[in-house]
């Protein structure tokens, strides 16, 4: 398995703007720093690189290889909800 160095930096800056909408996906309030939904939006389309080409998405292209972005694009929405999500404080009101 070849990486690119475009693939990587792909991943990179989609995982950054998907990090920072991260915030969007998820509704309400969340007690997460924008640093770390970026963090985790890069780490998941690093991931997303790497499952793009084990399932024979990832193609080698001329212009943009949009299965392989299409995978990091989900695979980093999911990971900025799912951590967003978890970690967002429940508060139980008594009356």
């Amino acid at each position: 398995m070849e990486f690119t160095v475009w693939g990587i930096l792909t991943a990179i800056v989609v995982g950054l703007i998907v990090g920072a909408l991260g915030r969007l996906v998820v509704p309400g309030r969340q007690n997460m720093p924008i640093w770390l939904h970026m963090l985790i939006g890069v780490g998941a389309a690093l991931l997303g690189t790497v499952l793009a080409r084990a399932m024979g998405i990832a193609t080698e292209t001329a212009g943009v290889d949009w299965g392989e972005l299409l995978v990091q694009v989900v695979l980093a929405a999911i990971a900025v909800a799912l951590v967003a999500g978890v970690g967002r404080r429940r508060s139980v009101t008594h009356r």
